[in-house]
């Protein structure tokens, strides 16, 4: 085995053992949070409605920013691993090494970005009582069924389709956005996490109609986005998956 070999096989196993192990905290982050609020229930007979201060806002980012990063890195890790072996390449012919983690800083800047407008949302459910304060989903079946309808035609959309190609292509992706230097690969996360977040948003709001804190649906959703990602044949699955939520949501529209 030469020494370029070698290289990128260190460089793979630092950067996806940096990657599962971000996921990993993330993770035990978020059972931690469930945990808590179970304890919280149990002391309270009655749970009400409060008003949020600035630090409960604050602790509200945090717990999205560190879901985002949970659900989100999985199905990102084919696309960083590209970026790992092209930049490895590229130094070993006499260019600037430039790491990994800048360019996963640059997708995480997006998601981070996201969980502001995430935050925002549920303090607005929050302040209008439409949102259960332990389960932390839509007590509204006129808002949920809405947002599964919507989360559903999405999936039918051409905007949906542009943005799940330059996911599922990373080294195209990186071919058409190459940009050097640190700085670049900083652009080219936050490039790429652009395009993630366009695919993704609207199943991210399905959050709100599950529940935010309910983790079983927050893999779920996290497997899809990663499948989805990795699949053939992702037209019909996405469309498949859309439809059933149009179906979900008319459900909850008419029986309520």
């Amino acid at each position: 085995m030469n020494a370029v070999s070698l290289a990128y096989r260190r460089d793979r196993a630092i950067v996806l053992g940096g990657l599962v192990g971000l996921c990993m905290l993330s993770w035990l982050y978020l059972f931690y949070l469930v945990w808590m609020m179970d304890r919280m229930q149990g002391a309270m007979a009655a749970p009400q409605m409060m008003q949020w201060s600035a630090i409960e806002a604050f602790l509200c980012f945090i717990m999205w920013a560190v879901m985002m990063a949970g659900m989100m890195i999985p199905s990102a890790t084919p696309m960083i691993m590209v970026f790992t072996r092209t930049y490895r390449q590229r130094a070993n012919q006499g260019q600037p090494y430039v790491p990994t983690s800048l360019f996963v800083l640059g997708y995480l800047a997006v998601w981070t970005a996201f969980s502001i407008i995430a935050t925002a949302a549920q303090w607005g459910l929050h302040t209008a009582t439409l949102l259960s304060p332990m389960l932390l989903k839509t007590t509204s079946p006129i808002l949920g069924g809405t947002i599964l309808i919507a989360a559903g035609v999405f999936q039918w959309t051409d905007l949906k389709q542009r943005c799940l190609k330059h996911c599922r292509s990373p080294l195209s992706f990186l071919l058409n956005a190459w940009r050097d230097g640190r700085f670049g690969a900083f652009h080219m996360g936050l490039s790429h996490g652009l395009f993630c977040l366009g695919c993704c948003w609207a199943l991210m709001g399905l959050l709100f109609v599950t529940g935010v804190m309910n983790l079983l649906w927050v893999a779920l959703i996290g497997i899809y986005v990663m499948v989805e990602k990795l699949v053939p044949f992702e037209r019909i699955v996405g469309r498949g998956i859309g439809a059933l939520l149009v179906v979900w949501g008319l459900a909850l529209l008419l029986v309520r």
